[in-house]
């Protein structure tokens, strides 16, 4: 579909793009526009997911017609005006349309023109028009349109305000659609060729026009730079046949001078023009991939998500996707190398005959060297990739679960265990730079060796050379230095490494996507879930079915509760209506919108409000409404902001329960037509969990078709139908009325249990779901609400709140360059190696003066002698070379050295850094953690830390190679003819100035570089965590955009990056050409005072100085903005740290066999200046005594004992034991107790080791205690029995099955305080009757602390503590609590109803007596 104004692509549906870019960059309405069907060579547009109608005009156009109410892409349009000018939301006050955009706000002040209501995509502030899309063909070559840029860094710090708008042909959105076209269409060629699709080619279809165009631009520029060596000869001619009175040749002679002056300014703008655009070419592909990878984790089958993990998508979206960066610019010296060097050799045969060959034969042999080490840059590279995933893997899994190893004291074994895995990772890169170290080695040596052995061959051919020969032949050397022995290695490698993680991502592309298995929209206005003989297995392998021909029907207005114990299947079955889990046989019809109420609630980074609004327009009556339903309001006026409070990456500051409310509300607020509630009730008390049940299910959501799984049984008997479930079958079915005619008795099913929630994940021996499931492809639209707000209606929610992190200010100090070199080698080792810099480049200049000596054969350096032949007389030929070859080998033996010990020192270096970032991340105290996104924290510890493996020793190494190179130059030429030293120091001046002035605004482009990568990541790790609530709200389509737009911030600052770097570059290369132009016209007019060696000499070593100075200039600006990577991880080397885990000045205290714990007028706040969440709390614990804590949520239950474990420093007194908890190391403290969270935390790894971590236990004790915990038989049922392989999270077990597994984990450890924090609200009633058995009998002599909703859990307690805000109200035996009509515990046992209460009043009784 094109616009007949302008050729751009287009979608034929109007209702997603209101105006329409065209080609000049400006808008046009849709009414302005029409629109024609033209046949197309190239791809056209397809449904996300849908490559049917790529590239077929018919099978498009036949698509329109009938698919035209749903969501098309264009393949390679540009993304809509909505975004502003940089793809992003007009405004801060622009609400979330209907369509679920989700949106990140930076802290900002809002624009003076509110966009309209529902407008969304990510909030940034206003933005500067990209001033390229202006600039005059001058500026462009020159890149004088950032000059304003560097004005505003000279007076100030940048912001992200200051950036320039990313270019619309550079969207995220535009890229990764339109390579997402040829990947689909190379997908399906393949399929019908019966090969693999290879990515690589989708990727030339889409890039490889423009990139060989680009590659014409190298062509010319390495032809100026082989012109010039003859334009040198010819003006060394001029010199040695000097006659001061024929003036014709010296104006010929002029005439060579300008040609050679033109010749480096063409040069120095052909290489930045290239060095520009093919940059800007590897990002291009980068961004587009990065959207493709995002966009398959949002449709990845759950089956193809146990075949990959979070490691390894984070991996490829970091570090995989950086060798595009890296590989684009690099490729074309593949074939520019090979092809400078046969037509170099050309020249050199025409000079001085076949002698050359000797020289050329030294560059052949390193060229095939160097190829063979591709072979080993490829395995290296792919070894480490796999290490690397295992690392950041783990390091997800250790900042996820963060609170358990924390109140676990396991702390020091995951440190153990990430830096052995970083020990291997670390040995594989070592391996990578001593490689590189080589080639770079090659790169110092391997002209002079050139040299060396082209002249000894032609004095043993005893051919004369002139010395304008002699410095021809130099300078032709010369010429190849850069593209032969520097960018070859280099693309070799690089290419290497790409094709790796081509292949990498390639497979992660090929992965298994989610299938619509039904149509959701309602196709006769009647909405329905209807389920005919489901039989559905989670992992195809498996032979038992995870759920087993099931048939219900749900229609409006009715209820379904789905009831039954841990892993029978009652999760799975909302899986299937969802989608996420295919049938196998039987048939699953749904029709109408689906809201989905996770069983462990997902938060992610925003308000409160605009978890709730989750895209919808605000109404405010509507709003308070669901608020009030879902029985937030309390909750919100404790909030210090109310619903405009921002929560962190996890949902904190919420408990559990209030997360649970926050969930449901989303999904009420949805006004969607069916529900599905995977037990939203267990998180919270008796009183809430009545008010949610009425008021808002059997209430507000009274006409809609709702499938509710519980556990409790007391709501089943307002329930429509009632569905029991048992191993996946349907054990019985039917209302509450008909179960006691068929004589199921519930109590022999399921105890009667107050509260509980379920278990969402597969049944045991399923395949690894991950709770990062991700979303179908298929972008249907969403029908509009019935109510919505009316258009003028303020939207007032603000989305996704991702603020970027701080940022330090001004240069890199010495320190850090000192910690850095430091931490990698003893002080003498640095010592050495500056040694051996020295000792490198003082031989690598010596040759030049011995150059001279072998030239002159006296002491004035390059003074030539002419005989009658006019040829160069030689001396002592044995003795020169001896000198030579000795110079030479010392060059070669400095140069590997130095090259291999800078790697080693730098590479040990980052080891030792991330190992101490390591030990400070977990020294952290866990409020760190709760103020800081995961992303945040994982980009230091793979982006960063992947700088300082790969690029900053490579980088560093050849900045001081070059510098060193300079100041020899330098020297050598002031030293042959001083006045040189004139224009010299000037030259040195400006590029002084010029970088310094360069520095101001390059280093905070770095900083801003860094810190808008971690939205990115921690987009993608929100997404991951809740991708099955995307999927059910269809919200795929909004975080994609959410994702894009991230990138496209990130693009900015990378995109300026890129170009300030070209800035610096393109002006020192033009000083420099001026300098050459100097020298040049100087040479020939003082040639009568000059010798032709010296006119040769100073000008050869100023055309190397060309390309060498500003290279070296830059690439110690790139070390400085690499050094910024060093920064960043040195930042996290001084976080506040929790107390000590043991203190070495006193041993543990010795504990007695009678715990107890006392409180005395604690208060506790997890915030310095947080509110207090625990109020003058005094109390007493007695030892073996059994102690329940309830209260509403949000009460304070849970602080309670983050007091006692000091996951916050509490104020007032606690004694565990008779010790004060303050005088005791937190380890100490905490391996004394023993603590069950309500969400679940397993490792990747087998059961076994979940278990039992640290190898302390037999084989028997672990099956004991597995069936005191009731899973004896689920895992003596999984393949590998106790050595199966958990999935990442442990999501192959359901949620009850992970807290049994957890809970097994403590029973083992035998500690005499056990705290059982809501721990077994995920499993059923009997199930929780009988592990309570197990712990009173198992922990008879012990306190046993149990902190729930379900009273029926605690009646039988000793004690009852009963908190309310903060404060504690009631403590006392059950039975006089329950003697008290006044009592809260009293008032929250008669919210059970009737039978419940004599039930429990009974059991309070029977404990009592």
């Amino acid at each position: 579909m094109v616009c007949s104004c302008c050729p751009v692509y287009l979608p034929p549906s109007k209702s997603r793009w209101p105006c329409l870019p065209l080609a000049c960059g400006s808008w046009k309405l849709w009414p302005d526009c029409l629109f024609v069907l033209q046949p197309q060579t190239r791809p056209y547009f397809s449904r996300s997911g849908d490559s049917s109608t790529v590239g077929d005009p018919e099978a498009v156009r036949e698509a329109a017609q009938s698919r035209g109410a749903e969501t098309w892409r264009a393949v390679g349009a540009p993304p809509p005006e909505a975004c502003g000018s940089r793809g992003r939301p007009a405004d801060r006050e622009g609400g979330l349309e209907d369509r679920g955009n989700l949106t990140a706000a930076r802290a900002a002040p809002p624009r003076s023109t509110p966009a309209p209501a529902g407008t969304m995509l990510p909030q940034y502030p206003e933005v500067k028009p990209n001033p390229l899309q202006k600039a005059n063909l001058c500026s462009r070559l020159f890149f004088w349109w950032l000059n304003p840029l560097f004005k505003i860094g000279h007076k100030r710090k940048l912001e992200e305000d200051d950036l320039y708008s990313v270019l619309p042909e550079d969207r995220s959105q535009h890229l990764g659609e339109e390579l997402q076209g040829y990947w689909d269409q190379e997908v399906l060629r393949a399929r019908k060729d019966a090969r693999e699709p290879s990515l690589v080619k989708a990727i030339i279809k889409c890039y490889g026009k423009s990139y060989l165009v680009l590659g014409m631009l190298i062509f010319f520029e390495e032809c100026t730079r082989v012109v010039q060596p003859i334009f040198l000869g010819k003006m060394i001619s001029y010199v040695e046949n000097y006659d001061p009175n024929d003036s014709a040749p010296l104006r010929e002679a002029y005439g060579y001078a300008a040609g050679l002056s033109a010749c480096v300014l063409l040069w120095a703008v052909l290489h930045h023009l290239y060095f520009y655009h093919i940059q800007r070419v590897g990002m291009r592909l980068r961004v587009a991939v990065c959207h493709m990878i995002y966009r398959k984790t949002l449709c990845l089958s759950s089956s193809a998500m146990g075949k990959t993990t979070t490691g390894q998508i984070v991996n490829l979206l970091s570090n995989d996707v950086n060798r595009f960066d890296q590989v684009t610019i690099f490729l074309h010296y593949l074939w520019v190398g090979p092809l400078q060097a046969i037509t170099v050799t050309a020249l050199l045969w025409m000079e001085i005959g076949i002698s050359c060959l000797a020289g050329m034969a030294v560059l052949v042999i390193l060229l095939l060297l160097q190829s063979c080490f591709g072979k080993l840059f490829s395995s290296l590279r792919s070894k480490t990739a796999a290490l690397t995933d295992d690392r950041i893997r783990t390091m997800s899994e250790v900042i996820t679960g963060i609170r358990t190893i924390k109140m676990n004291a396991w702390e020091k074994s995951f440190i153990d265990l990430i830096t052995r895995l970083r020990r291997k990772e670390i040995s594989k890169i070592l391996r990578t730079s001593y490689l590189r170290g080589m080639n770079l080695a090659s790169f110092f040596t391997v002209s002079k060796i050139m040299i060396f052995v082209t002249f000894i061959s032609n004095e043993l051919l005893d051919s004369l050379i002139t010395g304008s020969q002699v410095f021809m032949v130099v300078m032709l050397f010369e010429a190849l230095r850069f593209s032969s022995t520097l960018y070859f290695p280099m693309a070799v490698e690089k290419v290497s490494e790409a094709i790796v993680s081509i292949q990498r991502i390639k497979n992660f592309l090929s992965l298994d996507e989610m299938s619509q298995c039904y149509p959701q929209l309602p196709s006769d206005g009647e909405m329905i879930v209807d389920v005919q003989d489901l039989t559905a297995f989670w992992e195809k392998a498996s032979e038992t079915p995870t759920l087993r021909g099931l048939s219900f029907t749900v229609r409006p207005g009715e209820l379904l509760g789905v009831v039954g114990p841990v892993g029978a299947g009652k999760s799975s079955l909302l899986s299937a209506v969802l989608g996420e889990l295919p049938p196998s046989q039987g048939k699953v019809s749904v029709r109408g919108r689906i809201a989905y109420v996770s069983q462990q609630p997902w938060m992610f980074s925003g308000t409160v409000r605009s978890n709730i609004l989750f895209g919808k327009k605000y109404e405010k009556e509507r709003y308070e409404k669901v608020i009030r339903a879902c029985a937030l309001e309390e909750d919100l006026q404790l909030l210090e902001e109310a619903d405009l409070t921002e929560l962190g990456d996890r949902g904190t500051p919420l408990s559990e329960g209030q997360k649970a409310r926050v969930s449901l509300a989303r999904a009420v607020y949805q006004d969607a037509d069916i529900y599905l509630l995977d037990d939203p009730l267990s998180a919270v008390d008796a009183v809430v969990s009545r008010h949610l049940f009425e008021q808002c299910i059997r209430k507000v959501l009274k006409e809609k078709t709702t499938i509710l799984v519980t556990h409790q049984l007391q709501y089943l008997k307002d329930a429509s139908q009632i569905l029991i479930l048992k191993d996946g079958k349907i054990l019985q079915k039917g209302t509450f009325a008909e179960f006691p005619k068929s004589g199921i008795d519930f109590e022999d099913i399921l105890l009667m249990k107050e509260i509980e929630e379920t278990e969402p994940s597969p049944g045991p021996g399923t395949p690894s779901l991950i709770s990062e499931t991700l979303v179908p492809s298929q972008q249907s639209s969403r029908p509009s609400l019935k109510d919505v707000a009316p258009e003028d209606q303020d939207a007032e929610n603000i989305q996704v709140t991702l603020p970027l992190e701080g940022r330090l200010v001004g240069k890199v100090g010495f320190k850090t360059y000192k910690n850095y070199f430091t931490a990698g080698a003893h002080q003498f080792i640095i010592i050495f190696l500056i040694l051996v810099n020295i000792a490198a480049q003082v031989t690598y200049s010596l040759q030049d003066w011995w150059l001279a000596y072998w030239a002159n054969g006296q002491s004035t350096l390059y003074s030539i002698e002419y005989g009658k032949e006019n040829a160069i007389v030689m001396p002592n030929p044995v003795w020169y070379f001896t000198v030579h070859a000795v110079l030479t080998g010392g060059t070669i033996l400095f140069g590997i050295t130095r090259s291999l010990l800078v790697f080693y020192i730098l590479v040990n270096s980052s080891q030792t850094l991330h190992n101490k970032m390591l030990l400070s991340i977990l020294r952290a105290p866990v409020l760190f953690f709760n103020r800081n996104p995961i992303g945040r924290i994982l980009n230091r510890f793979f982006k960063d830390i992947g700088h300082m493996d790969d690029l900053l020793p490579l980088i560093f190494q050849d900045f001081i190679q070059t510098f060193l190179l300079v100041i020899g130059i330098v020297g050598v030429m002031v030293a042959v003819i001083p006045w040189i030293a004139i224009p010299v120091i000037p030259l040195g001046i400006a590029f002084f100035f010029l970088q310094r002035y360069f520095s101001e605004t390059s280093l905070d482009v770095k900083r801003l570089e860094c810190a808008t990568r971690s939205p990115v990541f921690s987009h993608l790790a929100s997404s991951l965590r809740g991708l099955w609530t995307i999927r059910a709200y269809k919200a795929e389509q909004s975080f994609q955009e959410l994702f894009d737009a991230h990138q496209d911030l990130h693009s900015e600052a990378w995109f300026l990056l890129l170009t300030t770097s070209r800035w610096l570059a393109v002006y020192l290369d033009v000083i420099c050409a001026v300098f050459v132009t100097v020298v040049a016209f100087v040479s020939l007019i003082l040639a009568d005072a000059l010798t032709p060696g010296q006119v040769g000499l100073v000008l050869s070593l100023a055309l190397t100085l060309t390309g060498m100075f500003q290279w070296c200039v830059r690439q110690r600006m790139e070390v400085e903005n690499l050094m910024i990577s060093v920064e960043r991880v040195m930042e996290y080397l001084d976080l506040e740290e929790e107390a000590p885990w043991e203190y070495k000045d006193h041993p543990p205290p010795p504990w007695s066999n009678e715990a107890r714990i006392r409180f005395n007028s604690v208060n506790f706040r997890y915030t310095l200046d947080g509110p207090l969440v625990l109020k003058n709390l005094t109390a007493i614990i007695e030892a073996t005594k059994k102690v329940g804590i309830v209260g509403r949520t949000g009460a304070g239950k849970s602080s309670l004992f983050s007091s006692v474990f000091r996951l916050s420093e509490p104020e007032g007194f606690i004694w565990v034991d008779y010790c004060w908890v303050g005088d005791i190391g937190l380890h100490n403290l905490r391996k004394k107790m023993s603590i069950i969270l309500q969400e679940p935390v397993l490792f990747t790894g087998t059961m076994r080791k979940n278990l039992d971590p640290f190898n302390e236990h037999t084989e028997k004790e672990l099956w004991n205690v597995l069936e005191e915990v009731q899973l004896k038989e689920t895992i003596e049922g999984l393949p590998g029995k106790m050595d199966t392989d958990l999935a990442e999270t442990g999501s192959n077990l359901s949620v009850g099955q992970r807290q049994l597994v957890c809970l097994a984990r403590v029973i083992l450890k035998k500690n005499q305080i056990l705290i059982i924090d809501k721990a077994t609200s995920n499993v059923d009633p009997r199930t929780d009757e009988l592990i309570k058995k197990t712990i009173h009998e198992k922990f008879a002599q012990c306190i046993v602390v149990t902190i729930t909703h379900r009273l029926s859990t605690v009646i039988d307690s000793d004690m009852i503590m009963v908190l309310d805000s903060g404060t504690m109200k009631e403590y006392s035996p059950p039975h006089d609590l329950l003697q008290n009509s006044n009592s809260l515990f009293y008032k929250m046992v008669q919210q059970l109803g009737e039978a419940e209460v004599t039930a429990l009043t009974e059991r309070a009784k029977q404990a009592h007596t």
